[in-house]
Parts: structure tokens; sequence; C-alpha cells
């Protein structure tokens, strides 16, 4: 699989939260997903961007556009350095928190887009990566 073109943007606020969005939307629409793909896209990456300023202190997302032949796709990997996630498989199931939201963003994001990973250390950081193909 070959990575096309790269691009790596800052999460530490809700205004990077906003970019992040735009740029996956744009790069969606470069790739000619659907409509439909293209907001499945910018919601998981939305969550996920907003995970990494709330839950983890701020980080990066890395966005990336693959090509393996068949297809082309989007990756975007978010990485921070926060506290981590202790039980992973805990947090993906739907009504868990660790804050004071619904407990729906990790799983949401997970069942958004056709491939979904997570890393985790406790005391090191979290990376999480999603990509969607066309």
């Amino acid at each position: 699989m070959r990575v096309v073109k790269t691009e790596t943007y800052a999460v530490r606020t809700d205004a990077d939260v906003v970019q992040v969005r735009q740029a996956v939307r744009s790069w969606s629409a470069e790739l000619r997903f659907t409509l439909v793909d293209q907001t499945k896209m910018v919601t998981a990456a939305s969550e996920l961007a907003r995970n990494a300023v709330v839950y983890g202190g701020g980080g990066i997302a890395r966005l990336e556009t693959l090509d393996d032949g068949a297809r082309r796709g989007l990756r975007v990997v978010f990485e921070d350095q926060g506290p981590g996630i202790p039980d992973i498989e805990l947090a993906l199931r739907d009504g868990f928190t660790s804050g004071n939201g619904l407990g729906l963003g990790l799983g949401g994001a997970r069942r958004l887009v056709n491939d979904f990973d997570v890393r985790s250390t406790p005391g090191q950081g979290t990376s999480v990566t999603i990509t969607r193909w066309a």
C-alpha cells in the first residue's frame, strides 16, 4: 500500500478540531467519496479529534491518502500523549465514558469506518487509526 499524500495537524483546541474536520471533508471529496461516506469519515474524525483534546490533552492528526492498486482510501491517525486508556474493550462499549459524555464516541467512530485500530499504553498515550476506502 502506497501513501500518496500526507499532512499533519495539531489538535489542541476546538478550532483545531474544526480544522481537522474541514480537512477530512476536503480530502474525502478529492477521493470522490459519496456524500454519505464523506459524512461518516468527518463524523468519526471529529469525534476522535475531540477525544484527543478532551481526554488526551491534545495531540496530532495525520491524514494520509492511500493507494493499494485496486482502491484509494483516506487514513487518519490520531496520537496523543495523555493518560491513555486502561481498558480498550471497555472504552469501546456504548455507554462507557470516563468523562461527561454519552459514551458513544469511540465505538461510534469504529462503526463509521472500514478499518479501525486503537492502541494505548496507560501513562504514555493513545493512537487511533481510522481508514475509509472509496
